[in-house]
C-alpha cells in the first residue's frame, strides 16, 4: 500500500542530500549547453534505474532479524551524515560535449554520466537504507525518483539562481542533520527494540 507520509519523508531527505552532489552541478552545466528536456530525460532515465538498483538492495535487507536490520542502517545513516559532513567541495568536472545537439546524443550523454557518477553514491546507498527502514519500496521508490527528478530539474534549469540565493553549505549541513536524526531513530530502535 502507498504511504504519502513515507515517500514525503524519503523525498525530503534523498531532496536535501541530492542538491549539494556533483550531479546537481553535471545537470547545470547541461543543462546551459544543451535543449533541457532532451537532457532531462537522459537524467531521469539513469535515475529510474539507481532507484530500481537501490530499492532491491534494500529490500534484500528487510529480511534480516529487525534489530540488526536497524543497527545496520542507523551505522549506514551515520556514515552517510558524516560524508555529508566531512566531504571536500568537489571541483567541476569537465564534460565532454557530443558532436551534435540531436535527442539521442544529448540525453545519451545525461543518461551516461549520471549512471556512472550515481553509482554507489550516498543518495543510492540512502535509497536502499529508508526501503529497508520502512518496509514499504513502492512509497520508498516514488518518493526517491520524485526528489532526484526535482533536483536534476533544478539543476538543469535553474540552478544557478538556486546557487545565488541559497549557500551549498547550508543544504549540505541540513541534509547532514536530518541523517543523523534517522540513524538516531533507528539506533534507538535497534536498542530499545
Amino acid at each position: 500500500m502507498f504511504s504519502i507520509t513515507v515517500a514525503a519523508v524519503v523525498f525530503g531527505v534523498v531532496f536535501l542530500a541530492e542538491l549539494p552532489d556533483k550531479t546537481a552541478l553535471a545537470g547545470l552545466m547541461l543543462g546551459t549547453r544543451y535543449r533541457a528536456s532532451y537532457v532531462f530525460v537522459g537524467v531521469a532515465a539513469a535515475f529510474a534505474l539507481h532507484v530500481g538498483l537501490a530499492i532491491a538492495a534494500g529490500s534484500v535487507l528487510t529480511l534480516l532479524p529487525h534489530r540488526l536490520l536497524q543497527a545496520i542502517v542507523g551505522v549506514l545513516f551515520l556514515g552517510g551524515a558524516a560524508m555529508l559532513l566531512f566531504k571536500k567541495d568537489d571541483d567541476e568536472e569537465e564534460m565532454r560535449k557530443p558532436a551534435d545537439q540531436s535527442f539521442w546524443k544529448v540525453s545519451g550523454a545525461g543518461f551516461t554520466l549520471i549512471l556512472i557518477a550515481e553509482f554507489g553514491d550516498l543518495t543510492q546507498i540512502m535509497t536502499a537504507n529508508l526501503a529497508a527502514r520502512y518496509d514499504d519500496p513502492l512509497s520508498v521508490g516514488v518518493g526517491a525518483l520524485l526528489a532526484l527528478w526535482a533536483v536534476a530539474g533544478l539543476g538543469i534549469v535553474g540552478g544557478r539562481t538556486l546557487m545565488r540565493y541559497v549557500p551549498l553549505r547550508l543544504i549540505t549541513r541540513i541534509a547532514a542533520l536530518v541523517m543523523l536524526a534517522l540513524a538516531g531513530f533507528s539506533l534507538y530502535e535497534a536498542i530499545a527494540a
